[in-house]
């Protein structure tokens, strides 16, 4: 067996069904082997970056350790915003990087990079595989790194030669693996959960803060039981949006800068704050000490280096969420925080905007209402938002009941989104996916509608055109007195003739009273589909001013 069949081999063992990825000379001996073996499926993107992304959202909808490839050189590198969105985020990635030949490394030979260098910082782990040898070892490592701990991307790069050698002996896959110095713990500290417990019983006005870290631990169950066993409110990140359904009654919505009055309102009159698997960085607090100055804070991570990073934490529980939160509704009694709730509740439904409709335009925060609404008759969807006005258009108004919201939340990457959804769809074929994006993120990765139709896969796509990037011309508008520069997308297709060059079906709306039977048609759709909304040049990402 060579290099690349024992790769292959040991990817079947780990359960990987697909792999995301764009050929060249590098890599093909791993091509190569997946051609004769047949047992695992390929699918080629357009553009390499959209392969880690499509790995990412695979990751996320799956709960899998997704895995993607490409060629030395420029392969590689364009693979860095995927892995750096990734790694941002949490999510659990193997890469497969072709290398030039080891002999050759350092010489600047055709397509060279030192990609394990240039993703040092955004990598978990990576690896320069020498030693075609060492080869099962190094997959299982990459592997458990990847899914265990703080989840995350880990990159192999692989020299042409170690993936032509012939593997020497027999072929054994290792059944455990032991790295020194990695040992994440998983159970919190007893005499810190101690202290959390009796936190909460002197607390008056709770509040959970959840992030991304709860969806990543799959600890979305346990964290709805304890905080209705403790009746305390939850607000969320942008990353934690849809772990918990929107209409449940202790939900108080997305909180930071884009966020709701009601979340925001309940993080700063806490007496106590339980940040569960939350980072809160700026655009989720943006005076993280101001809080704490007035609250208590509980943190849980299962990553020590994000307690306290942000906002001083007073009783730090390191471990994994839900076990600790598991671990914590069994040793309390039920609390009642009548008062709280009922306060929080009123400011959510007094604070909750109409937004009236304007003949002649779409406006795309009724359009997620209405698309929820529609969508939640049918199956529990998967939504992805891009970054830009359309994310946070998404976050506030979409309903999650218990469907998954996924976005690139921590680098905030645009063009992100057609790539995950394409990964999403083929973990989740039964699920209606959607990509939601901006007229500019579109542009960034439309070539990905090639991808669809050849592996017949039928993401939805919502274009929300408006001519100009949003979030940044919202930023001139406030910052800099109105002075446009570098936003406007003139020159931009036209999206619905465009889709309809790939062979997709794709139509236009450009009126509120057109919406419904807009995403009717798109629902009902068996295949990828487009639908262009046509929005106002001035709606604002915020719910409120």
């Amino acid at each position: 067996m060579t290099g690349a069949q024992i790769i292959l081999e040991c990817l079947k063992q780990e359960g990987v069904s697909v792999v995301f990825g764009y050929p060249g000379a590098t890599i093909a001996p791993f091509y190569d082997a997946l051609a004769l073996d047949g047992a695992i499926r390929h699918v080629l993107v357009r553009q390499e970056q959209n392969a880690g992304h499509a790995a990412s959202g695979y990751s996320r909808a799956s709960g899998k350790v997704g895995v993607c490839c490409t060629t030395s050189g420029p392969g590689a590198t364009n693979l860095i915003t995927a892995l750096a969105t990734a790694y941002m985020d949490s999510i659990p990635m193997v890469a497969l990087t072709g290398q030039v030949r080891s002999d050759l490394l350092g010489r600047d030979v055709f397509q060279e990079a030192d990609i394990t260098g240039a993703c040092e910082p955004f990598t978990k782990h990576s690896y320069l595989a020498t030693d075609t040898q060492e080869l099962p070892r190094i997959i299982k490592e990459a592997f458990h790194i990847a899914s265990t701990g703080r989840p995350g991307p880990v990159l192999i790069d692989l020299p042409q030669d170690t993936l032509e050698r012939e593997f020497k002996g027999e072929f054994v896959y290792p059944d455990s693996v032991d790295i020194i110095g990695y040992k994440p713990r998983t159970k919190g500290h007893p005499l810190q959960m101690k202290r959390a417990l009796d936190a909460i019983e002197r607390a008056e006005r709770p509040i959970i803060c959840a992030g991304g870290g709860v969806v990543s631990a799959k600890a979305r169950r346990e964290l709805i039981k304890f905080a209705e066993k403790l009746d305390i409110p939850v607000v969320s990140t942008l990353m934690g949006v849809g772990m918990m359904p929107t209409e449940h009654p202790l939900y108080m919505g997305m909180l930071g800068t884009h966020g709701i009055y009601s979340a925001n309102y309940a993080i700063h009159h806490a007496d106590l704050v339980i940040l569960c698997g939350a980072r809160v960085g700026d655009r989720a607090m943006a005076k993280p000490d101001q809080v704490a100055k007035k609250a208590e804070i509980i943190h849980i991570d299962i990553d020590p280096a994000e307690i306290g990073k942000n906002m001083k934490a007073d009783i730090p529980i390191v471990g994994d969420i839900r076990l600790v939160l598991k671990s914590i509704t069994e040793k309390c009694e039920e609390f009642s925080h009548k008062d709280w709730v009922d306060d929080l509740k009123q400011k959510k439904a007094e604070h909750t905007p109409v937004f009236q409709s304007i003949p002649g335009q779409v406006d795309p925060r009724n359009f997620m209402r209405t698309l929820s609404e529609e969508v939640s008759k049918r199956s529990k969807a998967i939504l992805v938002a891009d970054v830009g006005e359309n994310q946070i258009w998404s976050a506030n108004n979409f309903a999650f009941k218990g469907g998954r919201f996924l976005t690139s939340g921590g680098l905030g990457t645009m063009g992100y989104s057609l790539g995950a959804a394409l990964g999403a769809k083929i973990a989740k074929p039964e699920r209606q996916v959607f990509a939601v994006c901006g007229d500019g993120a579109f542009q960034m990765m439309m070539c990905e509608l090639a991808t669809l139709v050849q592996h017949d896969i039928p993401v939805k796509v919502v274009i929300m055109q408006n001519n100009r990037l949003g979030m940044v011309r919202e930023l001139q508008d406030k910052l800099y007195d109105g002075r446009y520069s570098g936003v406007m997308l003139d020159g931009s297709p036209d999206f619905v003739k465009l889709a309809q060059a790939y062979g997709i079906e794709s139509e236009r709306i450009e009126d509120d009273r057109d919406v419904i039977a807009g995403i009717d048609k798109m629902l009902n759709s068996s295949k990828p589909y487009v639908l262009v909304c046509r929005v106002a040049e001035d709606i604002p990402s915020r719910q409120e001013n």
